[in-house]
């Protein structure tokens, strides 16, 4: 059976998506996503057709580019915050391809490191190709976004966005460890998920706002509206472990608990079952631990907590974009918000 939180008990944050001057983000950033797909495999020029075959089996277009949507819309409400440029810089589309080439490279080497079986809804690139080369091919799909990254020619946003992989691979390690006090694991899995996941948006969009603009409180501005948007869709991505289908989400369900992950949901229900400490702490290790924990999260209201949280991150992220002058691309990115919050995969 299909656990779904209701749309209802989401309290929006921000102007209701009915609102007549909200414009749809996937729509007004298509223009600027036309081709991206087929400009990454241009970046993927690879000798051997297996690499090839590897490298693009991502790139399939099925994915929702939901990176590079933030980023070409934050570029465009920054230019027009700016000098009220409408034009968006070549220098700034390159920054959301990169992005999404950083995230798919990260995605081949979780599915190493968690054996993962499915992603998106088809076999992994390590259940096909094996793990030795499905590493290597994440490590190619990183080695052509710094390629594509030093051409921008910009020192300042190398350095913004290599910040980047730095993170990710202290937010892998981040995910190995955990903590036996109760209050650091809590920092310690934020700290994690800003590492992993908001850590990409929040520089991409830093990145873009610096190209756009010279004003460092809008870099801040940026910043600070990505990391919490990212916070909030790591958080949402750990209720959907708990309460969406499989074939819905596209991966198995409860993913988290069987690789012995304690994420938002889980710390939280650990207050009202505190039973839970002893499994975090051998991570779900023993036989039925995962079913138990994961009946006690349903039993708890720890989806709930970690919904509302997602729900503070999309406030305040909302809050700094506000800050900036309107634009139908700065209302979009409000909207986004909204979007993150209510999306059911």
């Amino acid at each position: 059976r299909c656990h779904h939180t209701s749309k209802s008990q989401m309290c929006s944050c921000s102007k209701t998506i009915s609102d007549e001057k909200y414009q749809d983000p996937f729509q007004l950033g298509r223009k600027d996503l036309k081709n991206l797909y087929e400009d990454i495999k241009k970046e993927l020029l690879v000798s051997t057709a297996e690499l090839r075959e590897m490298c693009e089996y991502y790139f399939d277009g099925k994915g929702k580019a939901f990176r590079p949507m933030i980023v070409v819309l934050m570029a465009r409400a920054c230019n027009i915050h700016h000098n009220n440029s409408r034009e968006m810089q070549a220098s700034q589309r390159s920054v959301a391809i990169i992005a999404e080439m950083i995230h798919t490279a990260s995605l081949v080497h979780d599915d190493v490191i968690d054996d993962a079986n499915s992603r998106r809804g088809k076999m992994t690139v390590n259940q096909i190709w094996g793990e030795r080369k499905a590493v290597l091919a994440g490590d190619f799909i990183l080695s052509a976004a710094s390629v594509a990254l030093a051409r921008i020619g910009n020192t300042t946003i190398i350095s913004v966005l290599t910040q980047v992989i730095e993170d990710l691979v202290r937010g892998e390690f981040l995910q190995l460890g955990s903590k036996e006090n109760e209050n650091e694991r809590f920092a310690h899995y934020l700290e994690k998920t800003f590492k992993k996941t908001a850590s990409l948006i929040a520089n991409s969009c830093k990145a873009v706002s610096i190209l756009g603009c010279p004003d460092p409180k809008v870099h801040e501005i940026a910043y600070q509206y990505g990391k919490n948007v990212g916070i909030a869709f790591q958080l949402i991505d750990d209720v959907l472990d708990f309460t969406s289908c499989a074939d819905h989400l596209g991966k198995p369900t409860a993913a988290d608990l069987k690789l012995g992950l304690a994420t938002g949901p889980v710390l939280f229900a650990c207050r009202q079952f505190p039973e839970m400490n002893a499994m975090i702490m051998r991570r779900f290790s023993k036989p039925g631990d995962v079913e138990r924990a994961r009946k006690y999260v349903l039993q708890s209201d720890g989806v709930q907590q970690t919904t509302y949280l997602a729900q503070r991150y999309c406030h305040e992220a909302t809050r700094e974009i506000s800050k900036l002058r309107p634009s139908p691309e700065r209302d979009a990115l409000i909207q986004l918000t909204d979007m993150v919050l209510l999306r059911d995969k």
